[in-house]
């Protein structure tokens, strides 16, 4: 089965809209997992908008399931991840400046930089993915940077799943099968919602994980938090 992995930044949102502490990040971590979640997913940023190097410390500890830990490979970025040591790192091109991810990355164009980034990761024992456009030459230069598995940008998919499903998963299946080929793991996410998960995970072979967010968080203000983690295990 597809591991489904929640992303909790717009927990801190919430949170840092107001101050304090409320909602807070570790309890909602905690109750993730035990409403079934398969692992827990941050992407702190530089100007800590949301999740915050604290955060990262602070939910560490209370994992029993996989910490998956996304962001631009700055130095302090690499440090942090190095200190915390969470099952997975996945590194996305984003600069500080970008409101959410838009693009992955030319595994082609920075292929050394890539490469050297993941050694490091990969020499203390984390399992590292890269985010990535759903391009054959996308996936074979993440083979030639060593990376463990790839996490495919689904926000095309999800923009034209109503226009024309089929056509929108296509490039994406195509891409799966390369990965299959080259012995690359599958994750992806962006967008993926209850409307479109079903259709994605029953077409995307070897699919490992998807990591979501933003859909699974809103449904949660409508549908419970726990229902809402349940009804997208479901479909996976």
């Amino acid at each position: 089965m597809t591991k489904l992995s929640v992303n909790i930044n717009k927990i801190a949102t919430i949170r840092n809209a107001r101050g304090g502490d409320i909602p807070n990040l570790v309890e909602t971590a905690i109750n993730c997992q035990k409403f079934g979640a398969d692992g827990i997913t941050v992407h702190p940023r530089p100007d800590e908008r949301h999740i915050t190097k604290k955060d990262v410390f602070d939910i560490k500890p209370i994992i029993k399931t996989e910490f998956n830990i996304e962001g631009y490979p700055s130095s302090d970025f690499i440090k942090m991840v190095l200190k915390v040591r969470p099952e997975q790192v996945t590194l996305v091109p984003d600069g500080p400046d970008v409101i959410t991810s838009c693009a992955g990355w030319d595994t082609i164009k920075f292929k050394d930089y890539l490469k050297e980034i993941i050694s490091v990761f990969k020499a203390d024992g984390i399992r590292t993915s890269i985010f990535i456009d759903p391009k054959i030459e996308m996936i074979e230069g993440a083979k030639i940077c060593g990376t463990d598995r790839v996490e495919l940008y689904t926000e095309e998919y999800a923009s034209n799943y109503f226009l024309n499903k089929v056509k929108a998963i296509q490039p994406y299946v195509l891409a799966a099968k390369k990965a299959i080929e080259l012995g690359v793991g599958i994750n992806a996410g962006h967008d993926l919602s209850l409307e479109n998960l079903d259709f994605f995970a029953k077409n995307i072979p070897n699919l490992k994980e998807v990591s979501i967010g933003h859909a699974l968080i809103s449904d949660a203000i409508y549908l419970g938090l726990e229902n809402t983690i349940q009804m997208y295990k479901r479909l996976l």
